[in-house]
Order: C-alpha cells, then structure tokens, then sequence
C-alpha cells in the first residue's frame, strides 16, 4: 500500500521516531499498540526513498487488516511521502516478541501474559 502526503522537508524521521509514531497504531483486538505487541518486524527505506514496514498480525486470519493498515496511514502521514506494509508470516508471530512495556499494558487490560 502506498500514501502520499506532505512530509516535512530536512530528511528523513529516525527510526526511534518512526517507532514512536507507530506506537499510536493499537490493535483493536488487544488494545496494545504494534510496536510493543511485536507486529512490527522492521522497517527499511527502499531505492526510491519509500519507507517499507515489515510487519504481522497475531494470525494470519486476522481481519483488521485495513483497520492497522489505516491507523498506520495516519501516524505516517505527515511524517513520510511514501510507505508501504510488506505483511509477512515467518516467523509467525508469538507471545514472546511482546515487549515488557506491552506485557504491562496487556496486564492492565486482564490478560494473562
């Protein structure tokens, strides 16, 4: 998927910044952002200067696809000209890519992690 939009001139935004901004992208059925879920396997800027997000969801089958991928547009937007979400399942996503910060959150919601 590709978006366009009016990133700010002076370069690039860090990836500490980027992942920053991707911690406002929360999945709507766990209630914790990707970042520290672990969807977000990593992120690179291709030849043509595009940010390519590598990232999963909890299951293959999961249908809030567009719902991530729109929360994504909307914390990229004003940041980067142009991305795009390379969906990836290898390795399947598992619990133990949570970040402690995500395991908080999670235990603060109710769940067992």
């Amino acid at each position: 998927m590709t978006e366009a939009s009016t990133a700010p001139a002076g370069g690039r935004p860090s990836q500490e910044e980027l992942e920053e901004a991707l911690k406002n992208v929360i999945d709507p059925e766990l209630g914790v952002n990707i970042v520290d879920l672990g969807l977000l396997y990593g992120m690179r800027w291709d030849d043509n200067g595009a940010l390519i997000l590598d990232m999963t969801l909890t299951t293959a089958a999961c249908p809030l696809q567009d719902v991530i991928e729109e929360q994504v547009k909307q914390n990229l937007e004003l940041m980067i000209d142009e991305w795009h979400v390379n969906w990836v399942w290898m390795p399947p996503w598992g619990p133990e890519r949570i970040t402690d910060d995500g395991r908080d959150m999670m235990r603060a919601l109710g769940f067992n992690v």
